[in-house]
């Protein structure tokens, strides 16, 4: 087993891939993390933006939070509808192309695909953030380790979907667990029945358009809650069960964290800043700097980080979707020995570095720039079940239609609030990179149609009508080699016009190399005599193309006469020994590509040649037109 294989597992046979799929914990580790950790900067937005009314604004966290909660309730009960409606997964691609059209289903895959990335980066930022607000020593490590963590998440993922969920599945439940524990703690703790630094209990008066953009702020805190719904292929079966299981629970688990971290950083009167977070504040308020407190943190940190799992469960299989309908390359919709697609994965890690690395591993510096792409799928989402509802009509379709319908408002709304407050910290970069992936989308598809036109895809082809054998044109060097023994082998095999071509270059004088040179080598051609056409091509450059392709265009042949040239071409094994041969082959191969009157074939020797030797195995050539 090779290196690679010994990382990511062996490969899996098609008939293994429901050891890959995920039951309802598993889908929480898998598919829901993203949601679940946002509680880590999702409140803390809020009061960042609250406090600019001065310590009692944070009062105003509580009613943002149930506000921003009722949301949640909407957009779960929204999703169980998608899950239902669209069990083959795609979340609001699939909903919008179906119901709204090309152009909006475009505009949801990229906003997905950038919110995506945005997630892995964020994520990883603010799980190594939860580190060194523990441990601040750590904090000049920041980047080198937001990377490490990337990398962890990254191989785990090409191992497969299911290992990762199981993988995850321990530090998923010890966040859970933990969290709502030092909450719940934080609450019925006989010694903090007052608040520890109180908050003024009257709030100052605050704008209705300084609400909303606080509440714009906290809604990252649902980001994630539509991975479900785009992942529903994922699970086990009986898929849209436990898809919309895992949903619900989910929803109840999110609220509940919410609502406990507002009203705790109330109580404790937590002011964000600083380079310790809001959360880490209210948990030490509430159990203190004690091993409870370093056991969440550090959990906190783990799930934080493995919340990325979200978009590496989500992203190949939307760039799956869009390869599938030819808006992306057809690479990404080719599963890998652990029938991962892996192509999606690796770009979404190599894109996600690039952002932690830009950033510093700053989460604050995400912030501004998250959450758009996700509340536009949200929209699209709504508005393109509320369509399907009212075509297909099925039986209490009003209530389900009303409810999507408000759920497109509250969305909508959202998104817009987005994009005006925090359009000038950064949100600008993704209003711009959303029109430039839709771009992409459509000349990649029209590339594809272009592609299936030329190459008759869907029509029946023309009959095959044989033709006569090729004339078969060898390119050789001027010392007769093993390799130019089996060229000339192979070709002879093909056809009976086999033209062996040679390219000497003329110099002046009769005592220099080149005429040395080619005089050696017609003497060992006259003593070896192959029964094949020789064609000396004398050129005053050096260069060996430019020659072969005038010889080829003046060949003398039949209409229905094909040139077959067939390169010779050393095969070294490794790097360092492919350094060592020249590229002749490539080069001529590629002046000879755009040629549509002439095959290109190769015939290979590889080096060191001793298990070929000794099993008698002789090596093909490749053709390729």
């Amino acid at each position: 087993m090779d290196i690679w294989h010994l990382l990511i597992g062996r490969p899996l046979k098609t008939a293994e891939a429901q050891s890959e799929e995920i039951g309802t914990s598993e889908g929480l580790a898998a598919l829901s993390l993203d949601a679940l950790t946002s509680v880590a900067y999702g409140p803390e937005a809020i009061a960042i933006v609250l406090v600019g009314l001065g310590v009692a604004g944070i009062r105003y966290l509580l009613p943002e939070s149930l506000a921003i909660t009722g949301l949640l309730a909407l957009l779960v009960l929204s999703y169980s509808q998608v899950i239902d409606a669209y069990p083959k997964g795609g979340g609001a691609y699939a909903v919008s192309r179906e119901n709204l059209g090309t152009g909006a289903s475009h505009l949801a895959a990229a906003a997905l695909l950038i919110d995506y990335i945005l997630t892995v980066s964020i994520s990883i930022a603010a799980g190594i953030g939860a580190l060194t607000s523990a441990w601040p020593e750590l904090l000049p490590w920041t980047v080198p380790m937001c990377l490490a963590l990337l990398a962890v998440v990254t191989f785990l993922n090409l191992r497969g979907v299911g290992e990762s969920a199981r993988a995850f599945l321990l530090p998923t439940l010890l966040f859970i667990v933990g969290l709502l524990a030092v909450l719940g703690w934080g609450f019925v703790h006989p010694h903090l029945t007052h608040p520890v630094h109180p908050v003024p209990v009257r709030p100052p008066h605050a704008s209705a358009f300084f609400l909303m953009k606080a509440f714009a702020a906290g809604c990252t805190a649902l980001t994630g809650v539509e991975a479900i719904a785009n992942g529903v292929p994922l699970f086990r079966k009986p898929r849209q069960l436990r898809a919309k299981r895992t949903e619900w629970v989910l929803g109840i688990l999110l609220a509940t964290m919410l609502i406990g971290i507002a009203a705790l950083t109330i109580r404790f009167g937590v002011i964000p800043g600083g380079n310790q977070s809001l959360l880490s504040k209210v948990m030490a308020a509430a159990v203190g700097r004690s091993w409870a407190f370093f056991v969440v943190s550090l959990a906190i940190t783990a799930v934080l980080g493995l919340a990325a799992n979200t978009s590496f469960g989500g992203l190949p299989l939307l760039a799956s979707l869009l390869a599938r309908d030819r808006f992306l390359p057809q690479s990404f919709a080719i599963r890998g020995d652990r029938l991962v697609f892996e192509r999606g994965i690796w770009v979404l890690a190599i894109a996600s570095a690039i952002l932690l690395v830009a950033v510093r591993g700053n989460t604050q510096a995400l912030i501004p720039m998250f959450a758009i792409g996700v509340f536009t799928g949200f929209t699209l989402s709504q508005l393109g079940m509320v369509v399907h509802w009212v075509k297909t009509r099925p039986r209490g379709w009003q209530m389900r239609a009303l409810l999507n319908g408000m759920g497109t408002v509250a969305t909508g709304i959202a998104t817009l609030l987005f994009v005006i407050t925090k359009f000038p910290e950064g949100a600008w970069l993704v209003v711009v990179a959303i029109p430039l992936l839709i771009w992409m989308f459509r000349r990649v598809y029209r590339y594809y149609q272009r592609v299936g036109q030329e190459l008759g895809i869907g029509r029946v082809p023309d009959p095959v009508e044989p033709r006569p054998h090729p004339i078969v044109v060898v390119p050789i060097t001027p010392t007769l080699t093993e390799l130019t023994r089996r060229a000339l082998d192979h070709a002879l095999s093909l056809s009976d016009q086999v033209i062996a071509v040679v390219v000497l270059f003329e110099e002046p004088g009769d005592d220099n190399a080149s005429t040395k040179t080619a005089k050696q080598f017609l003497q060992a051609w006259e003593v070896w005599n192959p029964p094949v056409r020789l064609s000396i091509l004398k050129s005053q450059y050096h260069s060996v193309v430019k020659p072969l392709l005038r010889f080829i265009s003046t060949l003398e042949r039949q209409a229905d006469e094909r040139v077959l040239v067939l390169i010779p071409e050393a095969v070294p094994e490794g790097l360092g020994a492919s350094l060592l041969h020249n590229r002749l082959g490539s080069v001529i191969r590629q002046a000879l590509r755009r040629r549509t009157d002439v095959v290109i074939g190769t015939v290979p020797m590889h080096f060191p040649d001793s298990d070929r030797k000794s099993t008698g195995q002789k090596e093909k050539p490749g053709l390729q037109s």
